[in-house]
């Protein structure tokens, strides 16, 4: 399969195949490959969503919130795919991230 540049930010939650809109990571891979980003990225969303509309219910500490953990785990999917496909930079950059270890 032929790699090509695909423009990741996580900050926007967003992958593009084209550099027009913000980025912070450049991976080399197969644009059928980068679909994976674009499914955790929708699932990052709709969790975030169902989080603002809880967000008015009584406190809940965020180490029990069952929904900040499924948006850490697909984060942490995200920033392994980056390590994978990215360049050194990025890589050194995952590797420096505090749950990289575990």
């Amino acid at each position: 399969m032929e790699k090509n540049n695909v423009y990741v930010s996580v900050a926007n939650l967003t992958c593009n195949l084209q550099p027009g809109s913000s980025y912070e990571f450049v991976l080399k891979m197969d644009p059928l490959k980068a679909r994976v980003f674009t499914k955790l990225f929708s699932q990052m969303q709709e969790l975030e969503a169902s989080n603002a509309f809880r967000a008015h219910m009584p406190f809940i500490p965020y180490h029990l919130d069952r929904l900040n953990h499924d948006i850490d785990h697909r984060l942490k999917k995200v920033y392994a795919l980056i390590h994978e496909f990215g360049d050194e930079e990025a890589k050194k950059f995952v590797e420096q991230l505090p749950y990289f270890n575990h």
